[in-house]
């Protein structure tokens, strides 16, 4: 853990990344039943606000905000399914009580950036297929310098390109649904994945 201390340390005191190419976008896609039922309760979590931009202008300080907020959310809430909370295959929610699985870790740092002043239309949920052939939920910061993943498997910040991960879907910024990433021809139903 040592390791992973100093790699997150680093990367908050390096430079700004490499500029990377953005993913692209290839139509609509079919929201998860659970991003449903949660926008249904959290209406102002899933609104698309156009007067904000679709991407981040990356500063130093910015992205030690988005770094910090990452390595922060994922060493505060214990990883459990939504089995295991909640008794539910799949149920999306802040992880308030500390614990949750992979989409609960993505809204609540979205939450705290957006509190923190990033503008929400520039962080999209997405939903991928994992290195364990898995659905999973990762949180796509979009920024002058490419598309940056935020995920409760690692504490480093990593261009989309660089996580292995198969981009299924992700939040549309222009309209409250979803958009094809164009991964695969079916796409996961859940993403109850730790």
């Amino acid at each position: 853990m040592v390791f992973a201390g100093n790699a997150v340390q680093a990367q908050t005191l390096a430079s700004l990344p490499t500029s990377s190419n953005p993913i692209a976008s290839m139509g609509a896609a079919k929201p998860l039943v659970a991003w449903s039922k949660f926008c249904d309760t959290h209406p102002a979590e899933c609104a698309v606000d156009r007067s904000e931009p679709e991407t981040i202008e990356l500063t130093s300080q910015t992205w030690k905000t988005i770094v910090s907020v990452n390595q922060r959310v994922n060493s505060s809430i214990k990883a459990v399914t939504d089995a295991d909370h909640w008794g539910s295959v799949d149920i999306w929610d802040f992880a308030e009580d500390g614990r949750g699985d992979c989409e609960d870790f993505q809204l609540l740092k979205r939450r705290i950036l957006a509190e923190s002043g990033l503008p929400r239309r520039a962080m999209r949920m997405t939903v991928v297929i994992d290195e364990l052939g898995e659905g999973h939920a990762v949180l796509v910061v979009r920024t002058n310098r490419g598309d940056y993943v935020l995920d409760n498997k690692t504490s480093s910040v990593l261009p989309w390109s660089k996580t292995g991960y198969v981009y299924i879907k992700r939040e549309s910024q222009d309209q409250v649904g979803w958009v094809s990433l164009g991964g695969i021809a079916t796409s996961p139903t859940t993403t109850a994945n730790r």
